[in-house]
């Protein structure tokens, strides 16, 4: 994980991003640290295949620092999961649930982080509005809402998810092989889907991670296995609210196997220092209005200057052998 933010974190989520402005000497140098976590997983509580004990515990083994646990319209409990597998800075697991529901036979799927009660599906006369009652829901229970593979059997569209409000939070990547990431047809996929949303002035953030529920028999690529995707959060501490809070202000990115060393942004460019593998090369994408390719490196650290007339810069980093990693967009508002 990246050593250090420096200034990114701040000026990601408000220097250049609507909404708070700070002047970058304000902004602390190397505060907090990075945290890696998986925000969507399943147990037998729902259609998991193993127990909430089990599910925490490979995630534990294999370098994971948190761990949100949500089952379909079940909020687990995870108390006695701390006490067993927590441990102060090092692991923690926090509770969620996927609040489940149906329009015209399309699947909503709506995650609920860290709140505080169960909820419970709301319907509605749409999609739009079944999205955000459920995002509604969620924010009562003063929890975080994300949105859910919006392709999974097509369910909702580019032009509904501009119209949500009171979250910023949707999946660019799931690892479940049935979600559709990278559309067809002629639905776009969901990097596209995220270019007609920042294009069209709503500012979201993408998160991936696996919707694992397959545990028995990793290894499988036809099932929903967990280790596809994560985020690395940047947080001052290891606790719910500080987790959650972070992919609120998008103090974080996304990943199905690229780590950065350093991430940063200044009023001026932002700079991406990929950490390298041994046998992997790597090329980096910066991104703004309409999908636009606004330059391409593939030498790091890689850096994106600043011309002015930017609705938002975003990045992409592919790896030789597939893997990939998504910066947040720094919302310039031009």
């Amino acid at each position: 994980m990246p050593a250090r933010l420096a200034i990114a974190g701040l000026l990601v989520s408000g220097v250049l991003l609507a909404g708070v402005r700070r002047p970058a000497a304000q902004a602390p140098a190397d505060s907090g640290r990075w945290y890696k976590g998986n925000t969507h997983t399943h147990t037998l509580n729902s259609d998991g295949d193993s127990t909430p004990d089990d599910v925490v515990k490979w995630y534990r083994e294999h370098g994971y620092q948190f761990l949100v646990l949500t089952d379909h319209n079940f909020l687990t409990s995870v108390d006695g999961l701390n006490a067993l597998h927590g441990a102060d800075g090092q692991f923690l697991v926090i509770k969620g649930e996927e609040v489940s529901d149906r329009f015209d036979k399309k699947p909503i799927h709506i995650n609920g982080l860290d709140p505080s009660e169960k909820i419970e599906p709301q319907g509605g006369a749409s999609v739009l509005d079944v999205v955000q009652r459920s995002v509604n829901a969620i924010r009562k229970a003063n929890g975080v809402p994300h949105i859910n593979h919006p392709n999974f059997e097509w369910a909702i569209t580019a032009d509904e998810l501009k119209q949500v409000e009171n979250t910023k939070l949707f999946e660019v990547y799931n690892g479940h092989p049935a979600v559709n990431n990278l559309g067809g047809g002629g639905v776009p996929g969901m990097d596209e889907v995220w270019d007609r949303v920042l294009s069209s002035g709503k500012l979201m953030y993408g998160i991936a991670d696996d919707d694992a529920h397959v545990f028995k028999q990793p290894g499988n690529p036809g099932e929903a296995i967990p280790g596809r995707g994560w985020v690395y959060v940047h947080a001052d501490r290891l606790s719910p609210r500080a987790i959650v809070d972070a992919l609120e202000h998008g103090d974080f990115y996304a990943s199905t196997g690229v780590e950065l060393n350093d991430y940063q942004v200044t009023p001026k460019a932002i700079t991406i220092d990929i950490k390298l593998g041994t046998v992997s090369k790597y090329r980096v994408q910066f991104i703004g209005r309409n999908g636009q390719v606004l330059s391409e490196a593939t030498s790091t650290p890689a850096v994106y200057q600043f011309k002015g007339n930017e609705l938002y810069v975003r990045a992409k980093v592919y790896e030789s052998n597939g893997r990939l990693a998504w910066t947040q967009p720094v919302w310039r508002g031009r």
